[in-house]
């Protein structure tokens, strides 16, 4: 034994390790009612976000690299859907769909619409690219524009203007929320009054 290690040892001697009381409650391992709403709960909620798009690659009419997305809904103002196919609006959240698989994707796209709602974002990017040079149709492309339309939250979509991207990227505008409603409702209100 090494003479450093024999003085810690001596210098240790007759010292034991303090306990300390854990500062997280842990769930006991028989509280199964608990860990088993929890995990019903998370299995209802992963359903749930791909129950929302549908419609597996076979099924889906695929486009040409080049083809321009465009969609919209009844009681979208021709302006307003204008203005965002010439990009006139800014663009406050971004998806980027590049190297995902299709199932990937498809959940992404619907946590981001999901996210946009939450955060009162109406007009957002996303990027899913042409596809060209593969000798295969564009995938993502197509899902894309097979699944904006699946959504309610999805007014209108468009592919983007050669700046953001072009026909490698779409435009989405979304429902507002009832908080952005009213307060647009407010504001207008003032302006007659």
């Amino acid at each position: 034994m090494s003479e450093e290690k024999l003085l810690f040892e001596q210098a240790m001697e007759g010292v034991t390790r303090i306990r300390k009381e854990s500062r997280v409650q842990l769930s006991s391992p028989s509280d199964t009612t608990n860990i088993l709403a929890r995990r019903m709960a998370a299995t209802n909620e992963e359903v749930s976000d791909q129950s929302a798009l549908t419609g597996e690659t076979d099924h889906i009419e695929m486009l040409d690299p080049l083809d321009e997305l465009a969609f919209k809904r009844p009681g979208i103002q021709n302006g307003v859907y204008r203005n965002m196919r010439l990009g006139k609006y800014g663009i406050e959240a971004r998806l980027d769909l590049h190297r995902m698989t299709v199932d990937q994707a498809r959940r992404a796209l619907y946590q981001f619409v999901q996210d946009c709602v939450e955060q009162d974002i109406r007009c957002a990017l996303i990027t899913h690219g042409k596809g060209e040079g593969r000798g295969q149709p564009p995938v993502l492309k197509s899902c894309v524009a097979h699944w904006l339309p699946q959504l309610d939250l999805i007014q209108a979509f468009h592919s983007a203007q050669r700046h953001h991207g072009g026909v490698g990227a779409t435009y989405i505008m979304l429902k507002k929320s009832e908080r952005k409603r009213q307060d647009d409702l407010e504001r207008h209100q003032k302006r007659r009054g």
